[in-house]
């Protein structure tokens, strides 16, 4: 039986999808060694860690790294086409969910849905209804988005037409900025929206994307939203101008270390909402994404190309390794 080994458990509805066409392991832990060593005997790999690169050397039935998501920062994408390795995503079946997440954000910040909580919890009714006199309504203020995927457009969709918001993006690609939405260079964007959302990918180029500079010139009282990865902003700036109270506040699902630490400056500002990378987790994008893993493993298996195949250029090297069926 072809080996199957998840970096993480599955949901039953995928891992039942997977009986029969192969053995499918969870591994022991997420680890970059574990799965290396974990991995050497995989024919397919389901991707919710990042892999050590040196894997795709060692692992000489390796058909496929199949990403449980989108983003494919998890996967080092050359050492794999180098191996004649194919790598698959998941991608848009979970951006309702994140898209829903910085809604819920937003307006925790906006509305200091934690103090209410905590004070009224801890000091009573009148504490936690004092915050009220404090709160801001969403409406009428303009939601910026970096990033016009899947993620992106679902937020400007909800944005427009559940809010009436005034939405403006940055893309590299104009031609998925929806209708109604106003497309501005990022230096306009930021210095323009109350709230900005970050949903781009992480890549050479977004990698520092939002720094000093531009964090400096964000409106006084604007909130910054992350569902990207932590390294598109530049951590330490953005700690300062939540301290000075620079800017509003900042909803983060990415950090630049994660887990992240106990003693980590963010845990102690009361201007900030933190999760733990959960943005696009739900129990029902879970099944999603890990009946759209399982698909592409079981086409994988059955001799085809996966249907969001995103290292084209390794098809005639893996072809040499797995031919075609007749």
């Amino acid at each position: 039986m072809p080996r199957i080994l998840s970096t993480h458990a599955l949901h039953p509805r995928a891992a039942a999808m997977l009986q029969g066409a192969g053995d499918l392991v969870v591994a022991s832990a997420p680890d970059p060694e574990t799965l290396r060593r974990e991995g050497r005997d995989a024919d397919i790999i389901i991707v919710r860690a990042p892999l050590p690169e040196a894997l795709f050397a060692e692992a000489p039935h390796l058909r496929a790294a199949i990403r449980h998501g989108a983003g494919l920062d998890m996967i080092p994408i050359e050492a794999a086409t180098r191996a004649g390795v194919l790598v698959a995503n998941v991608p848009a079946v979970n951006a309702i969910t994140v898209a829903e997440h910085v809604f819920l954000v937003t307006l925790a910040l906006l509305r200091r849905f934690r103090q209410v909580d905590g004070d009224l919890r801890s000091r009573g009714w009148a504490a936690g209804r004092a915050h009220a006199d404090h709160g801001r309504d969403l409406a009428g203020r303009t939601l910026g988005i970096v990033g016009m995927g899947a993620v992106g457009r679902a937020i400007a969709r909800i944005a427009q037409h559940g809010f009436g918001l005034d939405v403006a993006a940055f893309t590299r690609t104009p031609a998925n900025v929806p209708e109604g939405v106003r497309a501005l260079d990022l230096d306009a964007l930021v210095s323009t929206a109350d709230v900005l959302v970050l949903c781009c990918p992480l890549t050479p180029e977004t990698r520092g994307l939002i720094g000093p500079e531009r964090i400096a010139a964000m409106k006084p009282g604007a909130l910054l939203v992350n569902v990207a990865r932590g390294p598109v902003v530049d951590e330490a700036a953005l700690v300062a101008a939540l301290q000075a109270g620079r800017i509003g506040g900042a909803a983060l699902d990415v950090f630049d270390t994660q887990p992240l630490p106990n003693d980590h400056p963010l845990l102690s500002l009361e201007n900030v909402v933190l999760t733990p990378h959960m943005a696009g987790i739900t129990e029902d994008s879970m099944m999603r994404m890990g009946a759209g893993a399982a698909e592409e493993a079981i086409r994988i298996l059955a001799g085809r190309l996966p249907l969001n195949l995103r290292n084209p250029e390794v098809e005639a090297r893996y072809r040499q390794r797995w031919p075609a069926p007749a």
